[in-house]
């Protein structure tokens, strides 16, 4: 591909598409790093609520262990149990177990959400680029990337957090996708996410920024649990999600990643406009 000089906006369609991996493309509700970080926590003697663990979800994983540990009800009882607040070295404590128990449970929440494995056949028919991120370590995710490959999903490009200096929301790896797909510019990529730290990535990277609300980690349902919700009650729930994205700069909210086939002209229409995503 001739590099495209940018003397003025890009008028040609979207070239790659950036996805998170759970709660966005795989684990309907992001359920396999909620029970990591949850079993980690209780081996030193502190049960977080679901919204504790879910709360910095996104972020790079030894950052999420900082957060969780800097949360008031839980340095309180990390100050009951040991005598001090946590520090550095309960971080390290902690994230060592979190290393360790990720890869073993990740494989267990591999599936692809529905509809998913196919809109990745469409957009590919279309020519676009499958690249993905993650605030997983390579490590931990030596048995989800093959099983999901098993399931039928395998990105073009796969970027983890300990692949660049800091993950989300900087926007690195979202670069390093872009680098190793070989596309520009960046305003011919879609990053798609299910939490706040993904939409700030994409809005950091230059990309235009879409978020899901069915299958994220703030419903944290799965598909069964979703199907099983009176509808009245998922739409609302997914309407107030969706506000939290927007205000953090999404400029598309969806259900799901089974919907971007039918997103994708309506961004190549802005784009023929010599519209930018910032």
């Amino acid at each position: 591909m001739k590099p495209f000089l940018k003397r003025q906006p890009y008028t040609g369609p979207v070239q790659a598409i950036i996805l998170d991996w759970a709660g966005t493309t795989v684990d309907h509700g992001c359920r396999g790093p909620v029970a990591v970080f949850s079993r980690a926590f209780e081996r030193y003697g502190i049960t977080p609520t679901v919204e504790e663990v879910r709360g910095p979800m996104g972020k790079d994983k030894r950052e999420h262990v900082q957060c969780m540990l800097g949360m008031e009800r839980i340095a309180a009882l990390w100050k009951e149990e040991y005598g001090s607040l946590p520090d550095e070295a309960a971080t390290d404590k902690i994230y060592a177990l979190v290393q360790e128990l990720m890869p073993e449970t990740l494989a267990d929440y591999a599936t692809p959400v529905p509809g998913w494995v196919e809109a990745c056949r469409d957009l590919r028919a279309r020519g676009i680029k499958i690249g993905s991120c993650t605030g997983y370590t390579r490590d931990m995710v030596v048995r989800l990337e093959p099983r999901a490959a098993e399931l039928g999903y395998v990105p073009d490009a796969f970027v983890t957090s300990d692949e660049v200096p800091v993950g989300r929301p900087w926007p690195w790896m979202a670069y390093l996708n872009c680098q190793r797909l070989g596309v520009h510019p960046l305003e011919a990529c879609i990053k798609v996410g299910d939490t706040v730290a993904d939409i700030e990535e994409g809005i950091n990277a230059g990309m235009w920024v879409v978020g899901v609300t069915r299958t994220s980690n703030a419903l944290g349902l799965t598909e069964e649990e979703a199907a099983a919700m009176p509808a009245g009650e998922l739409a609302a729930k997914e309407a107030a999600f969706a506000d939290v994205l927007r205000s953090a700069g999404a400029h598309y909210v969806l259900h799901s990643v089974a919907e971007l086939p039918g997103l994708v002209p309506a961004v190549e229409e802005r784009l023929r406009q010599g519209q930018r995503p910032w």
